[in-house]
């Protein structure tokens, strides 16, 4: 087992600044290669509470700011401009960072791309509905449309 510190957040192992144990391929092969985790150390502590600091400025404070920014998501249909074929399908994929900047866009709260969780990859026009995890006890559901760009 290889312990780590996580520098980013990863579904279902934890959010950064955490330190896991994790299988030896796993952190070998997945997390240190992709930058999101390094190896722990006594000398890394340090580098814990920076890491849980930044973590704190840029998530939601309170359950209730982040109730209230739900309230308003969950209100509002996010509208995404791609570029499609005459068949509705898309030239590539509507990414979370394409969500996260429409949201943005709408005037809605900035939202991170890593806290956006699309069930299946967007590659036709329509409507969709993608989680948003704004507190460690609040998600919001979004209401996306996929409209062809103009």
């Amino acid at each position: 087992m290889a312990k780590l510190i996580l520098t980013q957040e990863v579904t279902g192992l934890g959010a950064p600044g955490d330190v896991v144990d994790v299988k030896d391929g796993y952190a070998r092969n997945y997390l240190v290669p992709r930058g999101l985790a390094t190896g722990w150390s006594k000398g890394a502590e340090k580098d814990i509470a920076s890491i849980r600091k930044a973590r704190k400025s840029r998530e939601i404070a309170t359950v209730e700011g982040a109730s209230a920014a739900r309230d308003s998501l969950q209100s509002n249909v996010i509208v995404v401009a791609a570029r499609a074929g005459a068949s509705g399908r898309l030239f590539g994929a509507v990414t979370t960072g394409d969500i996260a900047d429409a949201v943005s866009a709408a005037g809605g709260p900035s939202l991170d791309k890593r806290k956006i969780e699309i069930d299946q990859p967007i590659k036709a026009l329509g409507e969709y509905q993608v989680k948003v995890r704004l507190h460690a006890d609040v998600a919001a559901t979004l209401d996306v449309r996929v409209v062809p760009e103009a």
